[in-house]
C-alpha cells in the first residue's frame, strides 16, 4: 500500500503528461499528421531506402537516389543490435509529434523531482518547459531530430547532479541510460550543447568538493560518470562509427580544395564558412523577445489581422476585404537580425518572473548553475553580433565549427529559466513563515521586470523597425508600403510590452495576496501555474496548431509526380536526373528519381564542390560524366518539363588514357575541360603506392563492351567483354569505405577518378563485374552496440540488487533501534 500511496501522484503526472500532449495535437486522435517540412525533404530522400527496405527486408546503407549516391547512416538507417532505439521506441508511444511533447514533459518532471520539487509544481513546471515556443516551433517544421535530443537532455542533467550528490548507483545508472539515449536521438550538435552545459555543471560541483577537501567523493563521481559514458557511447557505437566516418565525406569536414568556386584563394580550410555558420545570429536586443514574443515582429510569416494598419492600408487602395484579409494573413513582421525566423523563441514572461524571483529567494547555490548555463548559451547565440566570444570558440573550441545556426544553442537556456522559474516558486512558498523575506524578494522582482518592460518602451526611439527584407518590398511595392509595415511592426512592439508587463503585474498581486494569507497555497499555485501555462499555450498556437494536419496520405507522399516525372519514368534503364529549380538543395527529385540534388544538413562534400564549382558554371560535361540523362526546367508557362541529354556517359565506359596530377586542386581544375569520355583524371598521391604510374599513363583499349545489369542501391552488376586489357569509369560515386568490387567473384581494387567517380581495371576477355557495399563500420558498430547493452542491463540488475540489499539493511536497522 505504501508503494501505490508513493508512486500514485507520479502515475497521475504522467497520465496528466499524455493528457495535454494529445489536448495540444488533438487532430492526431483524427488520424490525423502534421505536415513537417523538413520531414516531407527527408521522405524524398529516404524513399529508396525504405522501398528497398521494405522489400528486401534489410538495410541498403547507401542510396543512389540523392547527390549521385551517398550512405544512409543519417537518413535513418537501422542499425544491428540498436537496444537503446528499442527503449526510445517505447518511452514514445502517442502519435507523431504528441509523443515528443510528451518526452519534453516527461525528462523535464524527472530533472525537477532530482531537485526536490514536490509533484504538482513539477506537472506545472515541466508543462511550462514543454510550451516554451522554440520547443513547439521545431516540431511543427519537422526538426525532430533536434526536439528528440532537447527531451532527453533534462534526464542526462539530473543523472549528473544525483551523482554528484552521492547518490552513485541511482545517479549513474539515469545517466547511463540518459545518455544512451540522448545520443541515440541523433541531433549531435544538441547533444554538444548540452555537454557544454555540463562542463558548467560539473564544473560548479568540482569546486565545491575541493573547495570542501571531499577528494575521494569527487574521483568517485567522476569515475560513476566515466563508466555510464563509457556504456552510453558503446550502446551506440553503431551510429556514431558511421556517423564519424561519414563526416570526413560530407560538407562538414574541411574542404581539400585550396580555391574558391571565383578562382580567388581559400582562406581556411573548414569546409563551413564563418558566413554560414554565424548566418542565423540572435540580434542582442532581440533577446528581449524571450519576454516579449513579437518584439521584433514575430515571424517572416505574421497574421496582422483586420484590425492592422497594412488592413486598412490595402482596403484605402480598393482591394476587396476577403483579399486583404488573406494578404495581412502572413506579413513579413520580423525586422531582427536573422534571415529566416519561423517564431519568436519566447520562455514565457511568467516563467520569466518566478526565475528572477528564485534569484532573489531560494537559497541553494546550484541556481547559479542554471543563471550561467542560460546567460552563457543567450552570448553565444549572438554569434557575429559578439564576435569575440563568436570567434574564440569558432577558432579554439573542438567541433564547434561544424554546426551552423548559433541562435539554437539558446535551447540551454529554455531549459534553465523554467528550472529557475520552479525553483522560485517552491522557495517562495517555503518562506511562507518569513513574509519580510517574501515582501522583501517579491518585491525586487516585480521592479526589476517591470523596469525591463519600462526600458524597452522607453528605448522604442533608438530602434529603425525595418526588417533585411526591406528593401525588395521598396523596389515591389512602394515606400507607403514599407512605413505600413513598420506601423504595424512598432504596433505589435508596444503590445506585446503590455501584454507582458500586465502578466508580471497580475503574478505579483497573486504573490502578494498569498503572503497576505488572502490565497491559500494551492489556490496561489495553480492560479499562477496556469497563468504561467497559458501564457505559452496562446502563443504556441499562433505558430502550430490544427490547420498544420493533414491527411496520412499526404504525409506518406509528400510529393506529386508532374508529367515530367511520368515521362522520365517511362525510360526504365538507369541514369540520373537533374532538377534545374531544386539547384541541390530538394529531396523533390529523389522522391521519384535517382537525382544528383537531394536536402541534407551534412551533403557529400565532393558532390556540393562538384556542383559549385563545375555545374554551377554550365559545364555539361560533368553531368555526362553522371549519367544525368534527363534535366528537369520549367517551360513559358511555370510547367515542369524533361530534356533528354543525349550526350550521357551511361552508367559505365572505356577510357583510352589517364591524366595524372598531384593534388585535387588539380583534379577539379583539369574537369573544367575534359572529355570524360576518353580521359580520366587520377591524383596519384591520393592513392600512391597502390597504383603504378607508368601503367596507368599508358594507352587503354576502348573497343570492349561494359553493360549494367542489376541495379540495387547495395549492389550493382556489369558484363563486360574485351579482347585487351582496359580501363573502365562507372558513374557511381566513390565512397572507399564499404563498397568492394569483384571480378568473378575475387575481390579487385578499385580507386577513384574525376574527383567522385570510380574506375579499375578490366582483363581482357568476359568479365561480371559486381559492386557491393559492405561496410565494416556497420559489423563492428553492431557488436560494440551489443556488448555494450549486455554490459548496461547488468549494471541495471546489479545496482538494484544493490540498492535493494542495502534498503533493506537500512530498514533492519531502524528497526533496532
Amino acid at each position: 500500500m505504501k508503494i501505490l500511496n508513493k508512486f500514485y501522484p507520479h502515475a497521475l503526472v504522467i497520465m496528466g503528461f499524455i493528457l495535454v500532449s494529445l489536448i495540444y495535437f488533438y487532430p492526431v486522435l483524427q488520424g490525423k499528421q502534421i505536415f513537417q517540412s523538413d520531414i516531407a525533404q527527408y521522405t524524398g530522400m529516404a524513399k529508396e531506402q525504405n522501398d528497398f527496405r521494405a522489400a528486401e527486408h534489410q538495410e541498403p546503407y547507401w542510396t543512389n537516389s540523392a547527390f549521385g549516391g551517398m550512405p544512409t547512416y543519417q537518413l535513418g538507417a537501422n542499425y544491428p543490435n540498436d537496444f537503446v532505439g528499442k527503449i526510445d521506441d517505447m518511452l514514445r508511444f502517442l502519435p507523431r509529434p504528441a509523443d515528443y511533447l510528451f518526452l519534453y514533459f516527461l525528462g523535464f518532471y524527472g530533472l525537477l523531482l532530482v531537485l526536490k520539487t514536490d509533484p504538482l509544481k513539477a506537472f506545472i513546471g515541466a508543462i511550462a518547459f514543454g510550451f516554451s515556443t522554440y520547443l513547439i516551433i521545431i516540431l511543427g517544421v519537422g526538426h525532430n531530430a533536434k526536439a528528440h535530443a532537447i527531451a532527453y537532455m533534462p534526464l542526462v542533467i539530473a543523472g549528473f547532479i544525483l551523482v554528484f550528490q552521492k547518490k552513485y548507483i541511482w545517479g549513474g545508472l539515469l545517466t547511463m541510460f540518459a545518455v544512451a539515449l540522448e545520443i541515440n536521438a541523433n541531433h549531435f550538435q544538441m547533444t554538444y550543447y548540452l555537454l557544454i552545459f555540463l562542463l558548467i555543471l560539473s564544473g560548479y560541483f568540482a569546486f565545491t568538493f575541493i573547495k570542501e577537501k571531499q577528494f575521494k567523493p569527487l574521483l568517485i563521481s567522476a569515475g560513476v560518470l566515466l563508466t555510464a559514458g563509457i556504456f552510453a557511447i558503446g550502446s551506440n557505437a553503431g551510429n556514431l562509427l558511421a556517423t564519424s566516418e561519414y563526416a570526413k565525406f560530407s560538407t562538414r569536414s574541411n574542404s581539400e580544395l585550396t580555391y574558391n568556386p571565383d578562382g580567388s584563394k581559400k582562406l581556411n580550410e573548414n569546409a563551413l564558412s564563418r558566413e554560414y555558420i554565424t548566418e542565423y545570429s540572435y540580434g542582442i536586443a532581440e533577446s528581449f523577445n524571450l519576454i516579449a514574443p513579437r518584439l521584433f515582429g514575430g515571424s517572416n510569416h505574421e497574421n496582422v489581422g483586420t484590425d492592422s494598419s497594412m488592413y486598412q492600408f490595402m482596403i484605402a487602395h480598393n482591394v476587396p476585404s476577403s483579399d486583404a484579409e488573406n494578404f495581412v494573413s502572413g506579413m513579413p513582421t520580423y525586422w531582427g537580425d536573422q534571415p529566416i525566423v519561423a517564431a519568436p523563441a519566447y520562455i514565457g514572461v511568467v516563467v520569466f518572473f518566478l526565475a528572477v524571483l528564485a534569484l532573489f529567494i531560494d537559497d541553494r547555490k546550484i541556481k547559479y548553475v542554471f543563471l550561467a548555463g542560460a546567460l552563457f548559451s543567450l552570448v553565444l547565440s549572438w554569434g557575429k553580433n559578439f564576435a569575440l566570444l563568436t570567434d574564440f570558440f569558432i577558432d579554439y573550441v573542438p567541433m564547434y565549427d561544424k554546426f551552423r545556426a548559433v541562435s539554437s544553442i539558446q535551447v540551454i537556456l529554455e531549459l534553465c529559466f523554467p528550472v529557475l522559474a520552479v525553483m522560485g516558486i517552491q522557495a517562495f512558498f517555503k518562506a511562507k513563515e518569513e513574509p519580510k523575506l517574501q515582501q522583501k524578494a517579491l518585491v525586487q522582482t516585480g521592479v526589476f521586470g517591470l523596469g525591463v518592460i519600462l526600458i524597452l518602451v522607453v528605448a522604442k526611439g533608438f530602434f529603425h523597425f525595418s526588417g533585411m527584407n526591406d528593401n525588395y518590398f521598396l523596389d515591389s511595392y512602394g515606400p507607403d508600403f514599407v512605413d505600413v509595415l513598420k506601423e504595424d511592426r512598432v504596433t505589435m512592439y508596444y503590445a506585446d510590452l503590455l501584454r507582458s508587463g500586465f502578466l508580471i503585474v497580475v503574478v505579483f498581486v497573486i504573490l502578494w495576496l498569498f503572503i497576505k494569507k488572502t490565497l491559500s497555497d494551492i489556490t496561489t499555485l495553480i492560479i499562477v501555474g496556469l497563468l504561467m501555462i497559458f501564457d505559452l499555450f496562446f502563443v504556441d498556437k499562433k505558430y502550430v496548431s490544427a490547420k498544420d494536419f493533414v491527411s496520412p496520405v499526404q504525409i506518406a507522399a509528400p510529393f506529386q509526380e508532374t508529367a515530367a516525372d511520368a515521362k522520365i519514368l517511362e525510360d526504365k534503364s538507369f541514369y540520373r536526373v537533374f532538377e534545374l529549380s531544386g539547384n541541390m538543395s530538394s529531396a523533390r527529385a529523389s522522391y521519384f528519381h535517382n537525382s544528383i540534388g537531394g536536402y541534407h544538413a551534412a551533403k557529400p562534400r565532393k558532390m556540393q564542390q562538384l556542383f559549385d564549382y563545375q555545374i554551377a558554371k554550365n559545364n555539361l560535361e560533368v553531368l555526362n560524366m553522371l549519367n544525368v540523362k534527363y534535366v528537369i526546367q520549367t517551360d513559358s508557362t511555370g510547367a515542369p518539363m524533361p530534356i533528354i541529354n543525349p550526350d550521357a556517359n551511361g552508367n559505365a565506359w572505356f577510357v583510352s588514357s589517364v591524366k595524372l596530377v598531384n593534388k585535387p586542386d588539380d583534379v577539379m581544375k583539369a574537369l573544367d575541360h575534359l572529355d570524360t569520355k576518353k580521359t580520366a583524371v587520377f591524383n596519384v598521391r591520393e592513392h600512391e603506392g597502390k597504383f603504378k604510374n607508368a601503367r596507368m599513363k599508358k594507352q587503354w583499349d576502348t573497343t570492349g563492351t561494359i553493360a549494367v545489369e542489376v541495379y540495387k542501391p547495395n549492389y550493382i552488376k556489369y558484363k563486360s567483354n574485351t579482347t585487351k586489357d582496359a580501363l573502365a569509369v562507372f558513374s557511381e560515386i566513390y565512397y572507399k569505405n564499404g563498397w568492394n568490387a569483384y571480378i568473378d567473384g575475387e575481390l579487385k581494387p578499385h580507386f577513384p577518378v574525376d574527383y567522385v567517380l570510380r574506375a579499375m581495371e578490366i582483363p581482357g576477355g568476359k568479365h561480371t563485374i559486381e559492386f557491393k557495399f559492405e561496410p565494416k563500420v556497420v559489423k563492428v558498430g553492431g557488436t560494440i552496440n551489443l556488448v555494450s547493452s549486455i554490459g548496461m542491463f547488468l549494471l541495471l540488475i546489479g545496482g538494484i540488487y544493490f540498492e535493494s540489499k542495502n534498503k533493506g539493511k537500512r530498514s533492519e536497522y531502524k528497526t533496532q533501534e
